[in-house]
């Protein structure tokens, strides 16, 4: 038997054959065994966009959200707010919004009042930081209103393109659509670099600076939930919403998935998210979970409450209800 260098396997490098997968090693190559070519430049984009200067080596190498320690965490704030104020004219009061203990948020939405006037993605719009470059940028927004048929909740005949200077119209009711902040979450469960995590307040996040645009999680999601940026963010100065969080409205960069946060940046605060702010009919209802006083605990233990697509067992944290 031949023992000769060529054949000599230490512990050392048997380690190294069968290390778990991190993000440099992603990066540095292993991307190519990524199913399709779409998967492959989308793990290369962080590499393409170093050699372009469009992020920096400290943010290539930056370790997960949930490795950072508060001095680490207190550098990147800063570079991420020199950076916003050098591309947009502004400098964000930007912060790292942690959980609150004893607090899982829950969402629920009265069928029956909400009149389809699109507020509350315009509010989400603005309050999220996301471009408006023109009309069509209301796509981008976290939340999609459907006009769907009185008397059936089929979402195959539903549209999000209608009118809103002419609702309500007869025999047409109203279903805002966003992130359900699932607790058996499809989107995190795909994420080839776990960019995307469920929070201890039930709030599914995702780390801008780690996702690398694969879709994978959009593909998953049940509910078209997600948002891919594929420009830069258009946001004129004036329009900027200053008041920003590390998980939740910064401005995102090009080339990453997005989604609804619940306002974590407000709601980890006590205050209530944009959405439910703007509605002029009181359709939104938000609170905690684990309050057994809550309002929106009495209203999953006293109303008629829908669960969309309950059949795909994503057990959502946003519910659906009817006065009657």
């Amino acid at each position: 038997m031949n023992h000769g260098p060529e054949n000599d396997v230490s512990p050392k490098t048997i380690e190294e054959v069968y290390r778990p997968l991190d993000r440099r090693t992603f990066l540095k190559g292993a991307a190519a065994s990524m199913v399709g070519v779409a998967g492959l430049m989308a793990a290369l984009r962080p590499l393409l966009e170093l050699e372009t200067s469009g992020i920096s080596l400290d943010e290539l190498l930056q370790r997960h959200y949930r490795e950072l320690g508060p001095e680490e965490m207190k550098r990147i704030l800063a570079a991420l707010a020199a950076r916003a104020e050098k591309e947009y004219g502004v400098k964000p009061e930007l912060r790292d919004s942690r959980p609150l203990e004893g607090v899982e948020f829950g969402y629920a939405l009265n069928l029956t009042r909400c009149v389809g006037c699109r507020r509350c993605a315009h509010a989400c719009l603005k309050e999220n930081n996301q471009s408006r470059e023109d009309a069509a940028d209301i796509e981008m927004s976290y939340i999609r209103v459907l006009e769907m048929n009185k008397g059936a909740i089929n979402l195959e005949t539903s549209t999000p393109y209608y009118d809103a200077d002419s609702v309500p119209r007869k025999d047409k009711y109203y279903m805002p659509v966003q992130c359900h902040q699932c607790r058996q979450s499809p989107c995190t469960k795909v994420c080839p670099v776990q960019a995307t995590w469920q929070e201890k307040d039930g709030i599914v996040v995702v780390d801008y600076n780690w996702c690398i645009g694969c879709r994978y999680c959009m593909a998953a999601c049940p509910y078209d939930a997600r948002r891919f940026n594929y420009k830069k963010p258009a946001l004129p100065r004036e329009a900027i919403n200053p008041v920003q969080s590390y998980l939740s409205n910064r401005i995102r960069p090009k080339g990453v998935v997005e989604k609804c946060t619940f306002c974590l940046h407000r709601t980890r605060e006590g205050k209530y998210p944009a959405c439910l702010e703007v509605c002029p009919t009181g359709a939104r209802v938000f609170g905690n979970l684990l309050d057994p006083e809550s309002e929106i605990n009495y209203i999953l233990n006293n109303k008629r409450v829908y669960i969309l697509k309950e059949e795909v067992g994503t057990l959502p944290r946003f519910y659906y209800f009817f006065d009657k």
